[in-house]
C-alpha cells in the first residue's frame, strides 16, 4: 500500500498529469491526493487517525494552500518537509514531558495490554531504561530535522520532477537508517550491562517506524 499511495502512485500521477498538459503546481496538488487517500484508508482500518497520519494530512494541506496562493512549485514541494520537521520538533519537545514521544509511540504500537507492553511500563521505573528512550528520542528528533532541511535544499536546487521523486523516497531511507541505528544502539547498551532493557527498547521503536514508513509516512 505504501508503494501505491506514498511513492509510485504520486510519481505516476504527476507524470501523467504533466503529459496531459496540467501545470506543475496543479499536477503536484492532485498527486498529493493519493497519500491523503492512504491516510484515510489507514484511519478506517484502525478506526482512528494516528499522529503520523495527521502530520501527513497537515503537510498536504499546507502544500495545497501554498500552491493555490503562490502558484509556486517549490512551495508545494516543501510541504513534505512540514510533517517531517514537526515530528522532529515534537520528539525534542517531548524530552521535557513525563515520557518522550518515541516511548509513547512504541507503547501505543505494542499495546498496553500485551505482555511486552506491560514489560515496557514496568521497566520505565529504571533510570537506565528511561535514558535509552530519551537518547533514542533525541536522535530521531534531530534525524528528522536534518531530513526536513535536506528536502528544502533539494527542492531549491533541483528540477520539480527530481525533487518530487527524492521527497517520496527519502523518508524510507531515513527511517531505515534510524531503525538500523536503534538496533545497533540497543545492542551496544546491552553489552554495557543494560540486560534486556536495551533490546526491548530497540524492538519497540522499530515497530512504529516499520508501520508508518515516515512521521509519516511515515515518521
Amino acid at each position: 500500500m505504501i508503494a501505491i499511495f506514498d511513492v509510485g502512485g504520486p510519481l505516476l500521477a504527476y507524470a501523467l498529469l504533466r503529459s496531459q498538459g496540467f501545470s506543475a503546481v496543479t499536477a503536484l496538488i492532485l498527486s498529493g491526493v493519493l497519500p491523503a487517500i492512504g491516510v484515510g484508508i489507514g484511519a478506517v482500518a484502525h478506526r482512528r487517525v494516528d499522529v503520523i497520519g495527521a502530520l501527513v494530512l497537515a503537510g498536504i494541506l499546507v502544500g495545497t494552500v501554498l500552491g493555490l496562493i503562490s502558484h509556486n512549485t517549490r512551495l508545494v514541494l516543501i510541504e513534505g518537509s512540514v510533517p517531517t520537521a514537526l515530528f522532529g520538533l515534537a520528539c525534542l519537545g517531548s524530552l521535557w514531558t513525563r515520557r518522550p514521544l518515541i516511548y509513547a509511540f512504541a507503547l501505543e504500537f505494542i499495546g498496553l495490554d500485551s505482555a511486552q507492553g506491560r514489560e515496557l511500563v514496568r521497566l520505565w521505573q529504571y533510570p537506565g531504561f528511561r535514558r535509552i528512550f530519551r537518547t533514542m528520542t533525541v536522535v530521531w528528533g534531530v534525524g528528522y530535522l536534518v531530513e526536513a532541511a535536506i528536502r528544502v535544499v533539494i527542492v531549491e536546487n533541483t528540477s520539480t520532477g527530481t525533487a518530487l521523486a527524492i521527497s517520496k523516497i527519502m523518508p524510507f531511507v531515513f527511517a531505515a537508517a534510524l531503525v538500523a541505528w536503534t538496533f545497533g544502539y540497543g545492542q551496544q547498551q546491552g553489552r554495557k550491562g543494560s540486560q534486556i532493557e536495551a533490546r526491548l527498547a530497540a524492538e519497540a521503536i522499530a515497530g512504529p517506524a516499520d508501520e508508518a514508513g515516515e512521521p509519516a509516512t511515515e515518521p
